[in-house]
């Protein structure tokens, strides 16, 4: 059945029940507007929709066709390219897509009317009847979410990614509400919850990030990330990054009444392996991982991710998982045959000797930290974007001393340059792929590293970090084709 041909969206295999029980909502907020037409406005419209709301979506911008395409399959009312005032003003309650920062003029005015302005997530987690692992940090959020995901399908559940990557949580909601939901969190969707509640909450770890959206003050960031635990009760579950200097501050001043399980890429087992559960490295190149009265023992050197953040990604990964109930067996398994998420540390080639790294999704200076890090050639770094508040002097340590030449890609490029002249013995000033991959070309010599890491946000000459990804893996295919002739 095409769920267009139903009444206000609502499939007619629905039971009465269930058609009454929607109705009453339409008494209480019968108007909902839905800020941005991307993958969480669309899902947002159309569970508004199937929940027989007068749901209005705007779009500031133009909306991907295969967005409009649903919208108008289930007879949504939309607008782009500008903002009709009277109609979003009038609205009982508006949805706001996370790329919308509070200050724009339309929110104002709409917290100025007293209208609530909520989430994707808060809105979806109104509907479903699943249970839910959310994940958030500064860093290795997507990598856990997905590793997550991975563990539950391996063990059967019936079960969706979303958040912040996979299918919009509302639209599944919607469509085909499942028993368990994996989300990745950002900062902005934390920001618009009330009253949801993640049955397993993770917070990887916090460090300075999007501090142009949040007054560059620090803190205020940090509260925001905290907020995925605000709502949790006595039989959730809370999981944590205990080596991070913010969560062993922060973690504490609040009243948990949830179960805590800290992990660590450290050997503690005073806490790791206690009856409270954790998960710590073990003296055998190991970490075990204890939750529930079950525990997994993962060999790190099995794993195919590497490096120290990964082993910490792997221990969320398995504590998440064995909350959930999952076999230790499904977990270990999964986890050795987990080759990663792509855009972040992934091989996009090798081009006359000179290996090409994909980590587009380096969109912070603590995540370019990491990949920095993992450098064991010399190095051509390419880096730049859109700045976000970032301070490079964690960065300086580690660009002496692995980095040949930096070559900085956007449209103003001054921070960087203004850092690193002096620094390291090559600094370029690019505004484009094209000439930054010309310049590595040129510059990049047999047993060289080139990698993409650039510690900014990518809205000035991409779409989104993946559309960077993508179009720096396109441009090394080229250069592999053209010296194959």
């Amino acid at each position: 059945m095409d769920r267009a041909d139903t009444a206000c969206g609502i499939d007619t295999s629905h039971t009465q029940d269930t058609i009454e029980d929607d109705k009453i909502h339409t008494i209480f907020m019968e108007r909902i507007v839905i800020l941005g037409g991307g993958e969480s406005g669309y899902g947002s419209a159309v569970l508004a929709k199937v929940k027989c709301f007068d749901v209005f979506l705007t779009d500031n911008g133009q909306i991907k066709p295969e967005y409009s395409s649903v919208l108008e399959r289930y007879n949504i009312e939309y607008e782009q390219g500008g903002h009709t005032e009277e109609r979003i003003l009038s609205a009982d309650l508006a949805v706001k897509s996370p790329g919308i920062p509070e200050k724009a003029p339309i929110v104002r005015k709409l917290h100025e009317r007293g209208i609530p302005v909520i989430s994707e997530i808060e809105f979806a987690g109104r509907y479903t009847k699943g249970r839910t692992i959310c994940i958030t940090g500064s860093n290795g959020k997507t990598t856990t979410t997905t590793l997550v995901g991975e563990i539950l399908r391996a063990a059967g559940y019936n079960m969706a990614i979303g958040g912040n990557i996979g299918e919009s949580f509302a639209y599944t909601v919607a469509t085909d509400d499942k028993d368990w939901y994996v989300l990745e969190l950002s900062s902005f969707q934390l920001d618009g919850i009330i009253a949801f509640r993640p049955d397993i909450a993770v917070l990887t770890n916090i460090t300075p990030d999007h501090l142009d959206r949040y007054g560059y003050v620090f803190q205020n960031y940090i509260n925001s990330k905290m907020r995925i635990m605000m709502n949790q009760r006595p039989g959730d579950c809370f999981i944590y990054g205990a080596d991070s200097p913010v969560l062993e501050r922060e973690v504490p001043a609040h009243h948990l009444v949830m179960d805590t399980l800290p992990f660590s890429a450290k050997s503690n087992a005073a806490w790791g392996i206690a009856v409270n559960g954790g998960a710590c490295l073990a003296p055998d190149n190991s970490f075990v991982a204890s939750a529930d009265g079950h525990s997994v023992t993962i060999d790190i050197s099995r794993m195919k991710i590497k490096g120290i953040h990964n082993v910490c990604n792997a221990e969320a990964a398995a504590l998440a998982a064995l909350a959930a109930g999952v076999a230790p067996e499904t977990i270990a398994e999964t986890i050795y045959a987990f080759e990663g998420v792509e855009h972040r540390m992934e091989a996009a080639g090798t081009v006359n000797g000179v290996e090409y790294i994909n980590d587009s999704k380096g969109t912070n200076v603590d995540s370019t930290w990491y990949a920095l890090n993992s450098m064991t050639r010399p190095t051509i770094w390419i880096a730049g974007g859109t700045d976000k508040g970032n301070n490079y002097d964690d960065l300086r340590e580690l660009a002496v001393k692995h980095v040949k030449a930096l070559v900085c890609m956007g449209v103003d490029n001054s921070k960087l340059v203004n850092y690193f002249t002096g620094l390291v013995p090559a600094v370029y000033d690019t505004h484009s792929l094209e000439e930054t991959m010309r310049i590595c070309a040129e510059i990049a010599e047999q047993g060289d590293t080139v990698l993409l890491s650039p510690a900014c946000a990518s809205f000035d000459l991409f779409n989104n970090y993946e559309d960077r990804g993508h179009q720096f893996k396109a441009a090394v295919a080229r250069m592999k084709e053209k010296t194959a002739k």
